[in-house]
């Protein structure tokens, strides 16, 4: 067994850490006290490859696994987890075009994704449908030669900051089989960005809809074949975004740990203290092992192996984790730690939304019951 990144992987890593702490970091709390994301962001990251990651080459990206992948958005985490939603849905909607699109669309979308001219949001969730996605009333009604968009959106990623929406709209009857994905531009949506606890900078909004027109042209796949699109794709994202919480975490409690090296009291380092030490242990501990879980999950993926219980199981465990382990790290600080001036309350507040993102601990634990027990033996 090699638990080992190869050369190239490791180049990659050193020079995205190295991006992050010189670009990232020393933003990250002035974006969330705007509230805003920083407009040359996509650019920037357009500019070091990471929004071409899984756009083939032939289309200007990368090519890259999806273990490769990981490691990037786990790096980026680590300084600024609210940009990794740029690299997340480009790599998410990359892999559904590239299954999924005509030659014609590949060719016109996938450059643009690459080089961060096409900043795309999902667009799935809906007031009244979240878990159930299945079920969204979100229309799509055709008139003459194209379809006229309908309905609301909502909790939509990036809602603020896309040009355009992977938006998923009824066109037929109930169910999975009744939904269409469009790739829709969003210059005439009405947003409103919400009020959010944490991820403030990554503009997570409401979207409203009022008759917007989509070309057949912007049908991704085909009538009926939305939702199942998306949720192949659900299955790589979460072990992503679990990689995501990993980072968040991991910088926290590098953080506690100098600090527990640094700060004296009681005339000895607080390290020395093991009601102190311990708990950091635990969670590093757990880190760990969250993280080797979620490379298996890629590994798997890459491999063209099932995926879909190892990446379910670190999208109910590692994010609730995850929060855990920053909490943790906050309180390593005492009541410095309770002030903004420190990352580690806005870490926290982040790292909630990790939780939610692609699918609660309710339903993917759902999704590894039926994986392991079979659909018949389990809720």
């Amino acid at each position: 067994m090699d638990f080992a990144f190869d050369d190239e992987q490791e180049r990659l890593r050193a020079r995205v850490r190295d991006f992050a702490a010189e670009r990232l970091a020393p933003h990250y709390q002035s974006d969330d006290r705007a509230a805003a994301m920083r407009p040359e962001l996509p650019g920037e990251l357009a500019r070091m490859g990471l929004l071409g990651l899984r756009v083939h080459r032939e289309y200007g990206g990368s090519g890259a696994d999806a273990v490769t992948t990981g490691l990037v958005l786990e790096e980026l985490a680590r300084a600024d987890v609210n940009s990794c939603y740029l690299v997340l849905n480009a790599a998410l909607v990359a892999d559904i075009l590239q299954a999924n699109a005509s030659p014609e669309q590949r060719a016109d979308w996938l450059p643009a994704l690459a080089s961060g001219d096409l900043i795309p949001a999902i667009c799935l969730t809906e007031p009244e449908h979240g878990s159930d996605a299945a079920a969204i009333e979100f229309r799509a009604t055709p008139q003459d030669s194209a379809w006229l968009l309908d309905g609301e959106k909502t909790s939509i990623m990036l809602g603020m900051t896309a040009t355009h929406g992977l938006v998923f709209a009824r066109t037929g009857g109930p169910g999975a089989r009744g939904v269409t994905a469009f790739l829709a531009d969003l210059a005439s949506a009405k947003r409103e960005a919400f009020t959010d606890l944490g991820n403030r900078a990554a503009g997570r909004a409401h979207l409203t809809f009022d008759g917007l027109s989509a070309g057949p042209e912007t049908i991704v796949g085909g009538e009926g074949l939305g939702f199942v699109q998306v949720m192949r794709g659900f299955d790589y994202s979460r072990a992503l975004i679990a990689l995501m919480a990993t980072g968040t975490a991991q910088a926290a409690i590098d953080d506690a740990l100098e600090r527990a090296r640094t700060r004296i009291a009681f005339g000895r380092p607080l390290g020395a203290f093991q009601g102190l030490s311990f708990p950091l242990v635990e969670y590093a501990t757990q880190l760990r092992a969250g993280r080797a879980l979620c490379y298996e999950a890629l590994w798997r993926k890459d491999q063209g192996l099932p995926h879909t219980t190892e990446a379910n199981m670190v999208k109910w465990w590692v994010p609730r984790m995850a929060a855990d382990a920053v909490q943790q790290a906050l309180l390593t600080f005492g009541q410095a730690g309770y002030s903004e001036e420190l990352r580690q309350a806005q870490r926290l507040r982040d790292v909630i939304a990790l939780q939610i993102a692609d699918g609660t601990a309710q339903i993917t634990k759902l999704v590894v019951a039926r994986q392991l027990l079979g659909r018949d033996f389990a809720p």
